[in-house]
């Protein structure tokens, strides 16, 4: 630093009102300097003299004074400077109202506007809901069903039930549905598991017809028909 910042800086070096860093750097420049350490022992000695003066009292009725230069200089304003000055305390008062809740209310918007983008996106796309056990049932989520069954390739009548129950002989069967109504995947749950029964079930599956799962009114992939049938006749 120059001499003339240095010089600046003496009296709050002197009240102690520098920080650290500028506090050090003065005081090592007073150390090497002589004319600011003149400077400064000037100061000083100004502090001590203002230091024992006398100090006088305001008088006793500076207060009522203020008071009464302020009524006046109120009772002259005129309309316009009375409303600016009544606009700007009705300002002031409302900034300290609201600005500590600018935050909270900051937060709830933004909570607001994720609670809409869920739900946006659960309408849009219609991500499919989890089923809970013991559920009531609702119009949210429909689950796949069989439309039209394809009949067995062989010759004779062929019964199939949606989700009904197995017989002694009876094949149970899971049909995995996407989003089109076809059936993309199936697990033989019981029943025979041979190369013949599968080929035939195969074609009947790849011919049904099945509503696919709903989510809002869309159709979603992953649906799964359950599917009994009670006679299998496997040509040889």
């Amino acid at each position: 630093m120059t001499c003339w910042k240095i010089r600046r800086q003496l009296p709050g070096y002197l009240d102690g009102a520098l920080p650290g860093t500028h506090h050090a750097l003065v005081r090592e420049h007073v150390e090497f300097c002589s004319d600011c350490r003149d400077e400064l022992e000037r100061y000083r000695k100004l502090s001590a003299l203002m230091s024992r003066a006398e100090r006088v009292a305001p008088p006793a009725d500076l207060a009522v004074g203020i008071r009464v230069a302020v009524a006046k200089e109120r009772a002259s304003l005129g309309w316009a400077a009375r409303g600016k000055m009544w606009t700007s305390r009705a300002h002031l008062i409302l900034r300290n109202i609201l600005q500590p809740l600018a935050l909270p209310a900051t937060g709830g918007v933004v909570a607001a506007l994720l609670v809409f983008a869920v739900m946006y996106h659960i309408i849009a796309w219609g991500v499919p809901l989890g089923a809970v056990p013991n559920d009531l049932p609702t119009n949210l989520l429909q689950p796949a069903r069989l439309e039209n069954l394809a009949p067995f390739p062989v010759p004779g009548p062929l019964d199939a039930d949606e989700g009904g129950s197995s017989g002694p002989h009876a094949l149970l069967v899971e049909a995995i549905v996407n989003a089109q109504g076809e059936m993309v995947n199936y697990h033989i749950l019981a029943g025979p598991t041979d190369l013949a029964v599968r080929r035939q079930l195969e074609q009947v599956l790849l011919f049904s017809r099945f509503r696919p799962q709903m989510s809002f009114g869309r159709p979603t992939p992953g649906g799964r028909v359950v599917l009994s049938f009670s006679e299998i006749r496997v040509k040889g």
